[in-house]
C-alpha cells in the first residue's frame, strides 16, 4: 500500500486511550456519534464503545426521506451489534420546511443544510445525556475540504482524524465492522445515488496514496511526478487541499491586542488543571 500500512492493533489502543482521556478530562464519561450505516461512524462507534462502554455511547441516526434504506439497516447494524444506547430523529420535516422557502436549492446547499441540522442534533443530544460529540471525519476528508464547515466536520474530539480513509479501512477489518459496510462504496448519502468518489474524481484510494506523499512525506511537485504521479492529478489534489484550509482552522479573528486568541493565546485543552 505503499506506506499507507499501519499497526492496526496499536493504532486501536492509542485511539481508545485518546477517547477516554479526552471525555474524561472534562469531566463526563460519554460520548455521542452520529451513526449513518457508513465505515467512518461504524470505526468512531466501535471505538468509542471500546473506550467508554456501551453504556456510555449514544448512537444517534439521523436520516432524510432520500437516505438509502441500506443506510439505516446498517446503521442499525452496528447500534445493536455493539449495544449502545441508540436515538432515532428524522430530519426531513426541518430540512423541508426550510427549502420550502428555497425550492430552486442545488444539492450541494441542500447535503450541507442536512450535516448542519443534523449536527445541531447531535450537539443537542450531547447536552442531554451530558457527553461529548465525537467527529467522523477522516484526513483525507479533512484534506480535501469534503466536508461541510460546522456540519459534518465539527465535533468536541475527533479519534479519526488523523486517519487517511485507507486506514479507516484497515481498522474496520480489526474491530470486526460488519463485513457489508467495509464493503460498500463510500457515500456521504446526501442525494439519491451520491457515491463520494463520483463526486470527487477519483477513488480514495488512489488520492490516499498522493496525499500520504504530498502531505507526510512533504514531497515537492517534481518528486510527486517522479514517483509516477500525474501533474494533473497533483495539481487538482493540491488545489483542494490549499482553498479548503479555512475549513480546517479556527475562524480568523482580527488582532487588535497583544494577545490573540489562537496567536499569542494558546494552550493544550487542558491547560487549567
Amino acid at each position: 500500500m505503499d506506506g499507507l500500512e499501519i499497526n492496526t492493533p496499536l493504532i486501536c489502543g492509542v485511539l481508545t486511550r485518546f477517547i477516554r482521556e479526552e471525555v474524561q478530562k472534562v469531566g463526563i464519561t460519554k460520548g455521542v456519534v452520529g451513526v449513518s450505516g457508513g465505515i467512518d461512524s461504524s470505526v468512531v462507534a466501535f471505538l468509542a464503545a471500546a473506550a467508554l462502554g456501551p453504556e456510555n455511547v449514544y448512537g444517534c441516526i439521523l436520516p432524510y426521506r432520500t437516505s438509502h434504506p441500506q443506510s439505516l439497516v446498517h446503521a442499525k447494524m452496528v447500534v445493536e451489534q455493539l449495544r449502545i444506547n441508540s436515538v432515532f430523529i428524522e430530519i426531513t420535516p426541518m430540512i423541508d420546511a426550510y427549502f420550502a422557502r428555497y425550492p430552486e436549492a442545488d444539492n450541494i446547499r441542500r447535503g450541507n443544510k442536512m450535516a448542519r441540522e443534523r449536527m445541531s442534533i447531535l450537539y443537542d443530544q450531547s447536552a442531554i445525556h451530558s457527553a461529548l460529540v465525537l467527529g467522523t471525519s477522516n484526513k483525507s476528508e479533512l484534506l480535501l475540504g469534503y466536508g461541510t464547515i460546522f456540519g459534518d466536520m465539527a465535533s468536541a474530539l475527533n479519534p479519526i482524524g488523523d486517519l487517511y480513509k485507507s486506514h479507516v479501512w484497515q481498522i474496520a477489518e480489526h474491530l470486526g465492522v460488519p463485513r457489508e459496510i467495509i464493503e460498500k462504496k463510500p457515500s456521504a448519502d446526501l442525494w439519491i445515488g451520491q457515491t463520494d468518489e463520483a463526486e470527487l474524481g477519483f477513488t480514495y484510494r488512489e488520492v490516499d496514496r498522493l496525499l500520504y506523499h504530498m502531505v507526510d512525506l512533504r514531497l515537492t511537485p517534481s518528486e510527486l511526478m517522479a514517483r509516477g504521479f500525474a501533474p494533473d492529478f497533483i495539481d487538482l489534489v493540491h488545489t483542494k487541499v490549499q482553498n479548503s484550509h479555512y475549513k480546517r482552522r479556527l475562524a480568523v479573528i482580527a488582532k487588535v491586542s497583544n494577545r490573540t486568541i489562537d496567536r499569542e493565546f494558546r494552550y493544550a485543552r487542558d491547560w487549567g488543571k
